[in-house]
């Protein structure tokens, strides 16, 4: 495969965006579970700014997501107008940089630096979980709140849902999941029936991150949240699509290096903690909850399924799509029970 200088990619974003400031470093600061590229930028003045570089996916998507991120943060009411990190503006828009050749083709977004205050813990204490619950209540009232200020979204469940159904019948699609068609066409079918039955396209959307994890928040001395970066998986959305992530944030487990995506963090005892403090504050509804098994599988299947080589680098990519066969998908229906949710909330 031809190098490719992501690094010249960025400067040359730049030089787009303002050629009158002179870059002296670039620093990748990018995770390293994830094949995504964030780099530090640092001036002759000593400013800083953030580059974050794609080529995954529609380019018209990638400005649609960060077009609505960028005016939800500027949106977002108290405590949560510092929230999210600002994207750069020149002139009256949001500045894109594309950059195409016969190798690539990649985006530039620039984001202002965002403060941090602490990590949330690896395992979280009782008092943190009911904290955490009621503190992302508040964010997902927040953002229900401003929901109708935002840009349009292209992007439901049902469209990414029908676009790995139409990938499988590919020639590619036929060659990459050749093991397990039969498996991921039967899951594909669920969720569809499921989420006719339970009414699930009538449920609210708001912007949703998906992806919570400790490596990705910060949050005050008082564990109120405090900033967020890593838009990956940013989408409009039932806001039930963000609780298996929360889940994952208060397990017993707690934090790992090595992780896996089974559902058992739905069913802990400490996920029934977080639950109640956040219903406290931004009720719940029954259906809802039985959703978020639904949430679940589409998670499983886009973004393990369908994208996982694309999010994660080869080595996490296939345990998890591995494993995803092998466990996620087939003993979802078994482990995941709503009833204790919904009797854990009188519901």
């Amino acid at each position: 495969m031809k190098f490719i200088d992501f690094n010249e990619i960025v400067k040359e974003a730049w030089r787009a965006y303002d050629p009158t400031r002179t870059i002296i470093t670039i620093t990748d600061i990018s995770a390293k579970v994830s094949t995504n590229h964030v780099y530090r930028i640092t001036f002759k003045d000593g400013n800083i700014i953030i580059a974050k570089l794609s080529y995954f996916g529609q380019f018209e998507h990638f400005v649609e997501d960060h077009s609505i991120i960028n005016s939800l943060s500027n949106n977002l009411p108290d405590p949560f107008e510092n929230f999210l990190a600002r994207s750069l503006i020149k002139e009256n828009s949001l500045f894109v940089h594309r950059h195409t050749d016969e190798v690539i083709d990649a985006w530039v977004v620039f984001y202002r630096p965002i403060k941090i205050k602490r990590k949330p813990a690896k395992r979280q204490s009782k008092e943190q979980i009911e904290q955490l619950g009621k503190e992302f209540a508040k964010f997902h009232k927040a953002c229900h709140t401003i929901r109708n200020t935002l840009p349009g979204s292209s992007k439901t469940l049902a469209v990414d849902i029908n676009h790995l159904l139409e990938t499988l019948d590919t020639d590619v699609g036929q060659h990459e999941y050749r093991m397990h068609l039969d498996k991921i066409k039967n899951h594909c079918n669920l969720f569809f029936e499921n989420v006719e039955r339970l009414g699930a396209n009538q449920l609210d959307t708001i912007p949703v991150f998906v992806d919570w994890n400790i490596g990705n928040f910060s949050v005050t001395p008082q564990y109120k949240l405090f900033s967020r970066w890593d838009y990956d998986w940013f989408r409009i959305s039932n806001r039930m699509i963000d609780f298996y992530f929360f889940a994952r944030i208060v397990s017993d487990v707690g934090d790992k290096t090595v992780f896996s995506y089974d559902v058992d963090p739905l069913m802990e005892e400490r996920f029934l903690i977080f639950l109640k403090a956040y219903h406290k504050e931004y009720p719940l509804t029954e259906t809802e909850i039985r959703f978020l098994k639904e949430a679940f599988r589409f998670f499983i299947l886009n973004y393990v399924v369908k994208y996982g080589k694309y999010f994660f680098h080869d080595i996490f990519a296939t345990k998890l799509q591995k494993e995803a066969y092998d466990r996620y998908l087939p003993q979802l229906d078994e482990k995941f029970d709503p009833e204790p949710l919904l009797k854990a909330l009188d519901l």
